[in-house]
């Protein structure tokens, strides 16, 4: 057995159950090898797309994926995938073929690269250890929740596995959870039974039932309000005292309510400025708690009064400890609260004028339409830009799966990727791809990927014929806006050209057509072209650009 083949063995073996990517020479017996191993192979037409699609699928899984790459523009060509993906701590293998020969036309220096977006490396250096230096990637992606790249010299590859080699490696097990010390939790319930207001804002290291369910009881202990950051939104869905998201995208009386609060604890949530609106959404008197498995992450983005290194559930469930048999509190949680939270809380409940027309719709009447049209088992995935607060706050979720972020590294084209990877993670929903006709033109190679799927995807292109952010963020200025705007596309008839059905939408009227391939067999996929009205920038904006 070849080296390759015993890497792709091993890497199944690990745990590894999709891999996706784009096969070329130097990975094309690896790849071969985990779909002999029982792995699933999702070929995407560029490797961005196929980082983003395996990034996506294990945030939304919550296992780790696999990406396999050719050597160097392989790798090249995926590293703003990967960035995303090593920026937001993903748990992600990138399986890459390397030449070590600096005269190669294929040659870079890939460990450098992979370094300098945040990524960690690795490398197979020999027959005799490859299976052994392959699951100990896959156990570092897990355990560290990091983005590993694993440099496979063609070299190496090509070498032949000794026969007493270690033909497999057993999965590694789940990541342990941080116990937190007793007297940070001891402190921590001391801040929450001297709190009169107190919000608890749920991060990316919150996202899972066990942890939502040790927070909601901790803050109906505590009478505390519930918020998230916005890759986690979804997680208190239903809860009677949930605001939401916390940050630029918070609604109105969600913001206010935040920034009362005297009591702000973050739970695996990194308190950063797009979450706090650069700071402005906690009071100058309020006491701030950060808990957060990783020491480093605390403080980094604020000053902070108690910082708890511990697990998120398990920290919860340890306060929950030291007051079971007391009086819950009233807290924050009153019937005037409630009723402002009921009746205001989401953002298809503020007030607007319709600014829509015969040629244009105002892109918060399209998202309340598609919001009542498409099933609430869905699960959305938002590209970057003027558009994205739309489908991100006016769409609503079923829960923290329902809504997959990949924001950390604010690069517009990822979201049809992004919906595509978190698509093949929960098959039993309709999975729903928020575009801009930025991102759209960008990534439309992978409209391909949704039909040799048979994803039953809705894509829904917010189509401004520009880059609108910057077209809202330079106007005021009077700048010339020829660089950043484009004459129309007919993003429908590229849709069609894929093999999607598609309907351009100008008015209310228009979205009959979604009704009806909602109501339909949805064997093929849809694209909706909605021309929306671009004539200001959209809410969020303005706290966006306040970090430029």
């Amino acid at each position: 057995m070849k080296v390759a083949e015993a890497v792709g063995r091993a890497v199944a073996a690990a745990g590894v159950d999709h891999v996706f990517g784009v096969v070329g020479s130097g990975n094309f017996h690896l790849t071969n090898a985990m779909v002999a191993a029982g792995c699933r192979f999702v070929a995407a037409r560029h490797e961005c797309g196929a980082a983003t699609m395996a990034d996506a699928y294990a945030r939304t899984s919550g296992t780790v994926a696999a990406l396999s790459v050719h050597q160097g523009p392989g790798l090249t060509n995926a590293m703003t995938g990967i960035a995303e993906a090593a920026k937001s701590r993903t748990p992600l293998l990138v399986l890459a073929a390397e030449v070590t020969e600096p005269r190669s036309n294929f040659y870079v220096d890939q460990e450098a690269l992979a370094q300098a977006v945040g990524a960690v490396t690795a490398r197979v250096t020999s027959g005799e250890d490859a299976v052994v230096q392959a699951a100990a990637a896959v156990r570092r992606a897990v355990h560290e929740r990091r983005t590993v790249v694993l440099n496979l010299p063609l070299a190496v590859q090509a070498l032949e596995a000794p026969d007493n080699a270690p033909a497999s490696i057993a999965p590694p097990p789940g990541r342990t959870a941080v116990e937190p010390a007793a007297a940070d939790v001891a402190a921590l319930v001391e801040a929450l039974g001297q709190a009169r207001q107190p919000v608890f804002v749920a991060g990316r290291g919150s996202r899972a039932p066990g942890c939502r369910d040790a927070l909601a009881a901790l803050a109906e202990r505590y009478g505390a309000l519930l918020a998230t950051s916005a890759v986690a939104r979804g997680l208190f869905h239903g809860n009677p005292w949930s605001l939401d998201v916390s940050g630029g995208f918070s609604s109105p009386v969600a913001a206010e309510l935040i920034r009362a609060a005297d009591l702000i604890v973050g739970w695996g949530c990194a308190l950063n400025m797009w979450t706090t609106r650069h700071g402005r959404l906690i009071g100058p008197d309020a006491t701030v708690v950060q808990v957060d498995d990783d020491a480093a992450a605390l403080g980094v983005h604020r000053n902070v009064q108690l910082g708890i290194v511990g697990d998120a559930e398990l920290t919860a469930r340890r306060a929950l400890d030291l007051t079971v048999g007391g009086a819950s509190r009233q807290g924050y949680r009153t019937a005037d609260i409630e009723a402002a939270i009921g009746a205001r809380i989401r953002w298809r409940d503020v007030p607007y004028d319709d600014e829509g027309g015969r040629e244009r719709i105002d892109p918060r009447t399209l998202s309340i339409a598609l919001d009542d049209i498409l099933p609430a088992e869905r699960v959305i995935g938002v590209d970057s830009g003027n558009f994205m607060g739309y489908p991100s706050m006016f769409l609503s979720v079923p829960d923290h799966n329902g809504l997959c972020f990949t924001q950390a590294f604010q690069s517009i084209g990822l979201g049809l990727a992004t919906a595509i990877g978190a698509a093949l993670a929960q098959p039993e929903r309709l999975p729903v791809a928020a575009l801009g006709d930025g991102g759209a033109l960008m990534s439309a190679v992978e409209l391909d990927t949704v039909r040799r799927l048979g994803l039953p995807m809705v894509v829904v292109v917010y189509n401004d014929d520009a880059y609108g952010a910057e077209v809202h963020h330079f106007g005021p200025d009077e700048h010339p806006l020829d660089t950043v705007r484009f004459p129309p596309t007919d993003i429908a008839a590229v849709g069609r050209g894929y093999g999607f059905e598609a309907v351009t939408v100008r008015t209310p009227a228009d979205l009959k057509a979604v009704e009806d391939w909602i109501d339909g067999p949805r064997s093929v996929p849809l694209l909706i072209d909605a021309k929306v009205v671009s004539d200001r920038g959209a809410w969020w904006l303005e706290e966006a650009f306040r970090g430029h």
